[in-house]
């Protein structure tokens, strides 16, 4: 009787030892490998920012058309007519429904522009310059994704200081993230739909300054 309570008492002891947490290198490892397989992406979001410093909070929803390595297109639907347009060279950043009159522009370079790649910027981020977590499995719009909790280092220039992405654990695309940036605002990104590879139009890169609206550069 005393061995098959033994066994009986290290079964249950065995059933309840929670399941250590993934690797983090081999999701982020499988996430950059997947995503250097897309070369180009057509894709629907949400966005919600909040700003402390305004104490602001907005909420958009948008398509973007992408083509690596630098051009990217984001058109908002609401608010209808703002964009975000990188054309290889530089990044314009066209919100009306904020900043009337004005487009910012500033090189494909800057951090600021990095940003703007709602995929890129986490992937093509050299692991070095931050730290990473793993946060468990969860359901995102019905589907298996890995969370993962990115901290940037002390002394690195990156997009984001702290940031939560949610790897598809069948794909290994990031469908989710949360990201927060040096003044403090805070980003919602959801990508409600996703076509890798699908065929982009050529013109959706070109940004052509509306007459009477001022350049501003950065």
């Amino acid at each position: 009787m005393l061995p098959l309570l033994v066994t009986l008492l290290a079964a249950h002891h065995l059933a309840v030892v929670p399941p250590k947490p993934q690797s983090v290198d081999a999701t982020i490892l499988r996430a950059q490998q997947a995503w250097a397989k897309v070369k180009t992406l057509r894709a629907s979001f949400t966005q919600a920012v909040t700003n402390p410093i305004t104490g602001s909070a907005m909420e958009s929803r948008g398509t973007l058309q992408q083509k690596k390595p630098n051009k990217l297109a984001i058109t908002f639907t609401d608010p209808a007519g703002d964009r975000i347009v990188a054309d290889g060279k530089f990044v314009w950043v066209f919100l009306q429904s904020a900043t009337p009159g004005q487009v910012i522009r500033m090189a494909s370079t800057d951090v600021g522009a990095a940003g703007t790649d709602l995929i890129g910027q986490f992937l093509g981020t050299p692991r070095s310059k931050y730290d990473a977590t793993d946060a468990g499995s969860e359901r995102i719009d019905g589907r298996t994704a890995r969370a993962l909790v990115l901290t940037a280092r002390t002394g690195q220039r990156l997009p984001f200081i702290r940031a939560k992405v949610w790897v598809d654990s069948a794909d290994a695309l990031i469908r989710r993230f949360e990201s927060t940036d040096a003044d403090g605002i805070t980003r919602t990104v959801r990508i409600t739909a996703m076509s890798p590879n699908a065929p982009v139009q050529s013109d959706a890169f070109t940004f052509r300054v509306p007459a009477g609206v001022r350049i501003v550069e950065r």
